[in-house]
């Protein structure tokens, strides 16, 4: 999942810091979830999933199509 993650925000050109006053979610938190040291909360999940436009699936690594269930 922290591949993912890192790759999305990469991909928008955009720091944690931006993530985090979008989402809400504390930079901290996305560090360590963005390394791999934690997992988000099911809620955190549903505002990345949300904010990035991807589904849960593809966040979660079980599919390398973002779209796929959204």
């Amino acid at each position: 999942m922290e591949n993912n993650l890192k790759k999305l925000r990469k991909a928008k050109k955009m720091t944690q810091i931006a993530v985090q006053m979008a989402t809400g979610i504390d930079q901290a938190l996305l560090s360590k979830y963005e390394n791999g040291s934690r997992v988000p909360t099911t809620e955190n999940l549903l505002l990345l999933a949300e904010f990035y436009h991807v589904s849960l699936d593809y966040l979660l690594c079980r599919t390398e199509n973002p779209a796929v269930n959204r």
